[in-house]
């Protein structure tokens, strides 16, 4: 029996996905629930499980987009494993080098290396440029549009500058979506940023009081990202429109904080959320944290995991970043952008003193945040972080932490 795989829906409103890797070799035979290919959506990558046993046969190839309910591979049922065991497992680079598809054989048989496309004819005859001075890098080295518009015409001898090599790839769908995520929030949203600073010294002294403690009651490090959590549902609950959305001509303000945390993955960046950070404590929120973490550095985070988000939290100091101006991620109408600590002087009733200081951005939706609000905010998530035992614990650190 011949069954016909078919690209799952990954998510609501997801209609398209591209092979961003094929695991296995075209004709090689697969076991039920292996991974067989990675898929990029516009919101995650997930792997492609074998429905069957059998030999596989492509329908698609890397880099192709393919609609959800689509045939990405067909699977023979009546295939037999190889006595000796699997096939060895070829990259899928690999296999198409090896095993060309009909259409590529056709194309490299009927196009020389170096053979312009007739619009990129046209544009070389007018910039006078010989085809033999351009490297194509259309399929089969063919001269498309986009490199006779590059070409520059040669103007007498010309200097050697060495290796000027260049390598032009494909962004990934997760990459994309990102790209145009950003884009509309720049042109849809009347986004400012406001500034302020924190003093994060007592943060320190915290942290240096009870971090053994916490990581051996709980498993995992007292990090700053569970201060910065609950100092924003505190300025959220303070200031509710920052944790609201717009929705055409109505106001959507959440009672709930689900914070979106951005974490860079191997395939960009990604923004897992923290389900009702309100209701977490120190320990939940870096357990947490850590295992959204886990899964996008992994590559296993799923559309799941990032669906929804009320407010969200960038740290762009992991890299050293001192100061930056975070971009929305739409629909919310609120990011928190955390930097570098370095220690600066400052004045301190009336002396200077050396303190471990970090800038604080946040960028806000205009049309339904007023400076009030947006000021307001960022000046109590300062003063949560400057006095955090007696703001976000009540004065008692131990019990906070759980100890």
């Amino acid at each position: 029996m011949i069954l016909e795989m078919k690209i799952p829906s990954p998510g609501e409103s997801i209609t398209e996905v591209e092979i961003a890797q094929w695991l296995v070799a075209d004709g090689e035979y697969v076991e039920k629930d292996q991974a067989i290919a990675e898929v990029d959506s516009d919101k995650a990558t997930l792997e492609l499980p074998a429905e069957v046993s059998g030999i596989i046969t492509f329908k698609a190839e890397e880099g192709d987009a393919i609609e959800v309910g689509a045939v990405v591979c067909l699977i023979d049922t009546k295939g037999q494993a190889p006595v000796s065991g699997s096939v060895p497992k070829v990259s899928a680079t690999k296999v198409v080098a090896d095993k060309p598809t009909k259409a590529t054989e056709f194309h490299e048989k009927n196009y020389a290396i170096n053979t312009p496309s007739p619009s990129a004819k046209k544009i070389m005859s007018e910039k006078r440029i010989d085809p033999k001075a351009i490297q194509g890098t259309g399929r089969a080295g063919r001269i498309t549009k986009e490199d006779a518009l590059q070409a520059i015409p040669s103007m007498g001898t010309k200097p050697d500058w060495g290796d000027r090599g260049q390598t032009k790839s494909k962004l990934s769908m997760l990459r994309r979506k990102v790209a145009e995520r950003l884009v509309q929030a720049k042109n849809e949203t009347a986004m400012l940023t406001t500034f302020n600073e924190a003093d994060m010294a007592p943060i320190f002294e915290l942290r240096k009081k009870y971090k053994d403690a916490f990581l051996d009651k709980h498993g995992v490090k007292l990090g700053f990202m569970s201060f910065f959590t609950r100092a924003v549902v505190r300025a959220l609950k303070l200031f509710p429109d920052v944790n609201s959305m717009m929705e055409g001509d109505y106001k959507i303000t959440y009672d709930y904080c689900d914070i979106s945390v951005a974490v860079s993955g191997p395939k960009g960046l990604m923004v897992p959320v923290v389900r009702s950070a309100e209701a977490l404590s120190f320990s939940d929120i870096e357990k947490e944290i850590g295992r959204l973490a886990v899964r996008a550095r992994d590559g296993k985070i799923t559309v799941d995991d990032m669906t929804g988000g009320t407010f969200t939290i960038s740290n762009g100091g992991v890299f050293g970043s001192m100061l930056s101006t975070p971009i929305i991620n739409p629909p919310q109408s609120g990011i928190l952008g955390m930097h570098n600590i370095i220690e600066r002087p400052v004045a301190i009733n009336g002396k200077v003193e050396v303190r471990p200081m970090m800038y604080l951005a946040l960028s806000y939706d205009h049309r339904i945040i007023d400076g009030r609000e947006s000021v307001g905010f960022l000046i109590a998530v300062k003063e949560a972080l400057e006095d955090p035992l007696n703001i976000l614990m009540d004065g008692e650190a131990k019990k906070a932490f759980e100890l």
